[in-house]
């Protein structure tokens, strides 16, 4: 009797052991519950960046076409009272965003070095949308669009001229093609005019400016 309730004893506890050992590897554990919900916490995380990026896309290509309507179609003939539109809707919807949703936290201005830095690149920024909306008036939303395309170009000039750093070769070569073809599609262009492909080539340059200013006011310490 004895060794028999020894014998069930030990085939009781071997089979419990058995049993929890089964529900750790089946995902039963707390282990898995802590991997399932980093799992779709990231899922989550990569849905929203993908809407914030579509919906960057989305409001680019339609702020663009509307833009080009008022000037060109409708004939609305002030970009500047536009441009002012565009840069107070800015601040209200950045305001709201920090403040009410807390997207991002919000900071104060530390010192007047900092104030003149936000402001130049204030400055530069509203200057890049004047001379994209005045270059809609006289050129075709495609066409202004490839001169944007050499963005780059400027960038990587501006960022030599104002840290000294230069790139490795293969991106400055890989930015042959796409000067060159702005070149030949300035060539081509069936509705060139010379004043909007300057205005737009100025508001290209403002904003590679403005990028590189933003890229050294954020790296910086303050």
């Amino acid at each position: 009797m004895s060794t028999h309730g020894s014998y069930s004893m030990r085939s009781k506890a071997s089979f419990e052991n058995e049993a929890k050992a089964t529900v750790k590897e089946s995902g039963g554990g707390g282990s898995g519950g802590k991997s399932g919900k980093t799992m779709s916490s990231n899922s989550k995380e990569n849905l929203f960046i993908c809407f914030l990026v579509t919906l960057w896309y989305s409001s680019n290509i339609g702020v663009i076409l509307l833009n080009k309507y008022l000037l060109s179609n409708y004939g609305f003939k002030f970009p500047i009272f536009l441009t002012m539109c565009h840069m107070s809707a800015c601040a209200v919807f950045s305001y709201i965003s920090i403040v009410f949703f807390k997207v991002v936290p919000q900071q104060m201005i530390k010192s007047r070095s900092q104030f003149m830095k936000i402001a130049t690149l204030s400055l530069v920024f509203c200057a890049s949308v004047v001379g994209g909306n005045i270059s809609l008036r006289y050129l075709a939303v495609s066409f202004n669009q490839a001169v944007g395309a050499t963005t780059p170009f400027f960038t990587a000039v501006f960022a030599y001229l104002a840290t000294l750093k230069r790139e490795a070769w293969v991106t400055y070569a890989a930015l042959v093609p796409v000067v060159a073809g702005v070149v030949i599609a300035s060539g081509g262009e069936p509705g060139f005019h010379l004043f909007g492909f300057v205005m737009c080539l100025s508001a290209t340059a403002a904003r590679a400016f403005k990028s590189v200013l933003q890229g050294l006011l954020l790296s910086s310490e303050g």
